[in-house]
């Protein structure tokens, strides 16, 4: 019988390919830097192609690895299917699937972050195409790579509003919003892990990560309410998220999927 891997050689990622959407943006951009500092070669998708290049060329300038940005607009289906395809032909496989991109809480939509009566349903559609029907679609058309891995992952990045109410006292007297179909769509994304880790079980894993708020110069005095609210006493940075996708990516953890590891300093246990 063989000894047991190390550690090391568990979270090691080199030879894979992983695909993070919304790689350009702050979540994504510290997602795409914990796996390639694993060793994986990385496609960042973003809306935004300059984008996507310069998040790129600073994961292949700073871990030495192969990485390359794909412009991509999830509110199209089509392109969002084709989008294995152009991975596969720059990288030849894909083995990690990290669906990340999100029109968030801040998002600056109409009839978005804004009181529950003046929340639109165009906008609701919008949100849920991006945020749900997205990473539907973009699994769907990977499968047959992730199958084909031997170590197919699939990471989704949910919320604690997919798993909670939001506490609207935190919000009174703010310009801050919290809208109903980003809750819809965070906790539909949860249970589309579920089904998912069933469906492409064993070959491929399938968990989520449902973050909690993340510090980005936010205004009093709604910092001020959400800390006390949270028991590490602080909101979220960047990279407290590192651990929780090298975890979920790699073999650490070989025998997990269908799970929902919940990133929040505690905001969900109360």
């Amino acid at each position: 019988m063989n000894a047991d891997r190390s550690l090391r050689e568990l979270m090691s990622l080199k030879g894979r390919v992983a695909l993070v959407t919304g790689g350009a943006g702050h979540i994504g951009r510290s997602i795409g830097h914990a796996l390639a500092e694993l060793g994986a070669d990385i496609a960042v998708i973003d809306i935004s192609s300059s984008g996507s290049a310069d998040a790129a060329a600073e994961l292949s300038r700073q871990w030495k690895v192969a990485a390359a940005g794909f412009d991509c607009d999830l509110e199209q289906a089509e392109v969002v299917r084709d989008l294995p395809r152009r991975v596969r032909e720059r990288f030849g496989r894909i083995d990690i699937i990290v669906n990340c991109a999100a029109f968030v809480g801040t998002s600056g939509l109409e009839g978005w972050a804004v009181p529950f009566e003046q929340q639109a349903d165009a906008t609701w559609r919008r949100a849920l195409e991006v945020n749900l029907t997205a990473p539907f679609v973009l699994v769907q058309a990977a499968a047959g790579d992730l199958r084909a891995s031997g170590h197919g992952s699939i990471i989704n990045i949910s919320s604690i509003y997919g798993l909670a109410g939001p506490d609207w006292r935190l919000y009174e007297g703010t310009d801050l919003g919290n809208p109903a179909a980003y809750a819809a769509s965070k906790g539909g994304l949860i249970q589309a892990t579920r089904w998912l880790a069933t469906t492409l079980a064993p070959q491929v894993r399938v968990n989520a990560i449902a973050p909690g708020g993340v510090f980005r110069d936010t205004p009093e005095p709604f910092l001020g309410r959400y800390v006390a609210r949270t028991p590490l006493g602080r909101m979220a940075r960047e990279e407290d998220f590192k651990g929780a996708v090298a975890y979920l990516a790699s073999d650490l953890s070989a025998y997990v999927t269908g799970q929902c590891l919940t990133v929040d300093g505690g905001w969900t246990v109360w």
